[in-house]
């Protein structure tokens, strides 16, 4: 660090200005650090990620659709389960079938996903492997309700 102590008289000032040299270094110091860090920070795991294409779901007349309305009731091809045990019993014996049917769960857009989550519980406990999800096709309005 440097300072101005004047010529040795005795009649001048100190000199009130900042050195702002350490600054610039201290900030040039931390360019640099960042400048070698941030290509580190942003390198990732080298992957080929799958292409998503929607189709429509082609309907066979062996899929079974389970549908969770608002209120956590389940549906089994449109026909009201009383409770999880029943379910998991109609999954049991649509699971032995050869070949597997797909299960296509419906969930209502207001339905917990609790209540979803435990029929898929229920789903994967009766051995079906296949489950998929279906949704409404976006229509392009966006911010409609």
């Amino acid at each position: 660090m440097a300072m101005s102590v004047g010529n040795g008289g005795g009649d001048e000032a100190p000199m009130s200005d900042i050195n702002t040299t350490p600054l610039v270094d201290v900030m040039l110091v931390l360019l640099i650090i960042f400048l070698i860090t941030v290509p580190v920070i942003t390198k990732t795991v080298k992957l080929e990620l799958p292409k998503a294409v929607n189709i429509p779901t082609q309907t066979k007349p062996e899929n079974i659709t389970v549908a969770v309305d608002e209120k956590g009731g389940i549906y089994w091809n449109g026909t009201a389960v009383s409770n999880r045990d029943e379910l998991l019993e109609r999954v049991v014996k649509a699971a032995v079938l050869v070949p597997q049917p797909e299960v296509h769960i419906r969930g209502d857009k207001n339905a917990r996903y609790e209540a979803i989550g435990r029929v898929i519980y229920t789903i994967q406990r009766g051995g079906i492997i296949k489950v998929g999800f279906l949704t409404e096709p976006d229509r392009g309005i966006r911010g409609a309700r």
